[in-house]
């Protein structure tokens, strides 16, 4: 027998399975009984295929529907005093901010009437707290900053005394232990006048102070990441332990201060947490270590 009829009766068939379309021709493989995916292939190419839209018709919000729901319009006469007074702060302040936009949009008599009504609240809770505020200082001294940093004059008086000597003690008790690198530069105008107070500080306090050329000595500059001169190092002598104190000039006063907070923080004496913390404000309210609400202080004099 001929084979060539039987290559042309397959040939006609794969032509008549390609020019089905591909939902019929899908559907030969699907099971007899898979209705769900059969609808899929019969609907797969309407739609935006056939140019059609979804004619569902959608329910048209009305534009002033849109605008409440956006804007929320509110009235005096929905709240009470006591309402209001009691109100948490974060439902009050919107509220507040809604009433000023009413007024705005609309600054009738009534509108902004009703904006400063809601304001004096604000502003009778915020004295409240004041006074309440005041109070508590007053019954409870240990939460008083003012105990540990007075605004009276003879008590800013005291307090600076209290920290000039400190300072100057731990300067003189570290002197031993401590000394200072300052790297300038013959050309800087401005290393001319902080050697002059470097000179002054060496003087006072009797501190081993090495003066470096930085020109003339590049990699010790590099080694400290001396990147500009004046530049004024705290170091320790028994240890490699270094601190830097300024860059630029600084006044003497703040001299001391920097070199006497490096000088406990070097030696651990202090935390970072601590670092503008005096000794004798230990237990008090500028203590961050104390424990809230603290009370070490004595009656007289507010001393601990």
């Amino acid at each position: 027998m001929s084979r060539r009829p039987l290559i042309l009766f397959s040939s006609f068939l794969c032509l008549w399975f390609l020019w089905l379309s591909p939902a019929t021709a899908d559907e030969l493989l699907l099971s007899p009984g898979d209705d769900q995916a059969k609808e899929f292939y019969k609907d797969h190419k309407r739609g935006w295929y056939w140019y059609e839209k979804d004619k569902t018709p959608k329910k048209k919000e009305d534009k002033k529907e849109a605008t409440a729901k956006q804007h929320r319009i509110p009235s005096l006469k929905d709240y009470t005093p006591e309402v209001l007074w009691n109100m948490h702060p974060d439902d009050f302040q919107p509220l507040l901010m809604d009433f000023q936009k009413k007024a705005v949009m609309n600054p009738s008599e009534h509108n902004v009437r009703e904006y400063y009504i809601i304001q004096d609240i604000a502003r009778r809770k915020s004295l409240a707290f004041a006074n309440s505020a005041s109070f508590i200082m007053q019954k409870y001294p240990e939460l008083n900053v003012a105990t540990d940093y007075p605004t009276a004059v003879p008590g800013r008086g005291a307090l600076t005394r209290l920290q000039t000597d400190e300072i100057r003690g731990k300067l003189r008790s570290a002197k031993s232990d401590f000394g200072l690198l300052y790297f300038y530069s013959p050309s800087c105008q401005y290393c001319v006048e902080q050697g002059k107070i470097v000179d002054m500080f060496r003087d006072r306090h009797g501190w081993e102070v090495k003066k470096v050329n930085r020109d003339d000595n590049p990699q010790l500059a590099e080694m400290f990441s001396v990147k500009m001169v004046p530049y004024i190092l705290l170091v320790c002598r028994y240890g490699k332990d270094a601190m830097p104190i300024s860059a630029g000039v600084i006044a003497l006063s703040e001299m001391e201060e920097k070199i006497y907070r490096g000088v406990r923080l070097v030696s651990q004496e202090i935390t970072p947490e601590e670092y503008s913390t005096y000794d004798f404000q230990r237990g008090g309210p500028l203590d961050v270590k104390a424990p809230p609400g603290n009370d070490t202080q004595e009656s007289k004099g507010g001393a601990r």
